[in-house]
This record gives C-alpha cells, structure tokens and sequence, in this order.
C-alpha cells in the first residue's frame, strides 16, 4: 500500500533551502541560472502527500524549469518577509501564486508564526478586549482559534473577518510588488470565488482559501497578468486519496486535501494560460 510505501522513504520531499531563506521547500534544490517559472503558494502548491504536484507536471509538460515554493500550511507572511524567495520570483519568467486563506496572516487582531502561518502565537490587546470572555492561552493554531470566536459571537466575528480581509489585500499588494509585473493568480479549491458571505458557505470555517471574495480578487487583477481559476470536477474528487503517498496516522489529513487526480487538472489548466503569457513578453 502506498500508505506505508512513504514510512520507508519512497516518497522523497527532497527538503531544500536557497540562498539566505531560512524556508525548507520541496526539492531536489532547481538551478537558477537557466529559465525558470515560479510558484508560491501552500499545502497545495507544495503538494503534500502527492508524488507530482501541478508545479512538477507543469515542469514536465512545458520543458522548463519550476521552482516550488510552496509551503505546507503557509500564508502570505511566509514569502512577503523572506527577501530571497521574492527576489528569485522577481527574476524568474513568470510567478503563479496561489490565492491562500486570510486566517494565515499576522494582523491587528493576532499573530502568527512567521513561516508556519497556521500557528496561533498571541493575541492583540485590541482583541482580547473584543473578545474578553475567551482564553487566548489554549490556542495554538488559527483555526481553532476562529473556531472559537465564531462560537462565542457572529456579531464580533464579523469584525475580525473584515480584518483579514483588510490585512490580506494589503499583504497580497506588497507580494505582488516585490514578485513584479509577472505574475499569475491561481485559484486552486473546491470552492467557487464568489462574494456569497462566508457564513453561508459548506462547512464556513474549514474551506480553503478561507474568507477570499471574487470582489478581493477583483481588486488585484490590474496588478497580474492572469487569474486562473482551477476547480476540480466532481470526478476529480471523488477519486480521494487514490495514489497519494501517506501513513495510516495521516490518511484523515489526507482524505481533505485535493488529490492527484485535481493537480493533474490544475496543471492543464494552467499550461496554455502560462504559454500564453510567456508568448505574449
């Protein structure tokens, strides 16, 4: 079973670093002194538990080097702070970056950790003042942290989704200025973009991206070249976790990410845009 083929090693992250970043991406370590393309983005881009995931059947199909900086459970804050990732994007043909949730962001509301965006690290005064009923101390991740304060109050809630929201445009503007004009927007997820309000959303707090509107988007469109959007089909996902690389402890954590069968679609979707882009400079 490939289950346990991974306990034996036969799925190889390759973990790499490059230059100063102190970030472990997916390997083996791309040269840079060739034509390369980009991408950053989360759990998906890195492509946890997945042998190819859409960047390596990018790299395959277009004959170019790809560069995965994808990082699992990462945010915004994971790149915009790291000037060596952003400068190799600012040199590469073209960056594709993955939209990722609002909730991996520090803002003023909390903190979180400045390359495992999904880690709780403390609460702001401002918050705790909102929400002065709650326990900041038990937390350790975001979203159980949301989970908590949505809980407690839809009214107060409100107010740290516009928050992040707030703090995720303005964190998506300052990574597209350092990435440059050559950049792709992709939409790698179950769910439609759409500004339905998030408490009407299936299963409101455990979608991915988490809080990101079609109207958030909108507004960074002038500062990309492109946004892709690449929803799996249903038959996609109902192939779950067939040919995923996992053990048993792991296969819950498995069965809720997009699998093979979603990044091969992924990758088709994005060839022709990035062919284009790439023809069109």
């Amino acid at each position: 079973m490939k289950q346990e083929k991974v306990e034996t090693g036969d799925l190889a992250y390759a973990p790499c670093r490059y230059g100063n970043s102190r970030m472990l991406f997916r390997g083996p370590r791309k040269r840079l002194d060739v034509p390369y393309l980009a991408f950053i983005g989360g759990t998906e881009t890195y492509g946890k538990y997945i042998e190819k995931p859409f960047p390596t059947l990018v790299e395959k199909a277009m004959r170019q080097t790809c560069i995965n900086f994808g990082c699992v459970n990462g945010g915004i804050d994971a790149f915009v702070n790291d000037p060596t990732v952003m400068g190799i994007c600012r040199e590469a043909d073209l960056t594709v970056v993955q939209v990722m949730g609002a909730n991996y962001l520090s803002n003023r509301f909390y903190s979180v950790h400045p390359r495992r965006n999904d880690r709780f690290l403390r609460a702001s005064t401002v918050l705790q003042a909102i929400y002065h009923d709650v326990d900041f101390s038990e937390f350790s991740f975001t979203r159980h942290m949301l989970g908590t304060l949505h809980s407690r109050s839809i009214e107060r809630f409100d107010t740290v989704v516009q928050e992040l929201r707030e703090a995720w445009l303005a964190r998506m503007r300052n990574l597209l200025s350092q990435v440059g004009e050559r950049a792709i927007l992709l939409w790698f997820s179950e769910e439609e973009i759409s500004d339905e309000h998030w408490s009407k959303r299936h299963n409101q707090l455990q979608v991915d991206p988490l809080f990101i509107t079609a109207s958030m988007i909108d507004e960074l469109r002038p500062l990309v070249r492109d946004v892709v959007v690449a929803n799996p089909t249903e038959q996609a996902t109902a192939q779950g976790t067939r040919d995923m690389y996992f053990p048993p402890s792991q296969s819950k954590a498995a069965s809720e990410m997009l699998g093979v069968d979603c990044h091969a679609e992924a990758s088709m979707t994005l060839i022709p845009r990035i062919r284009n882009q790439l023809y069109r400079a």
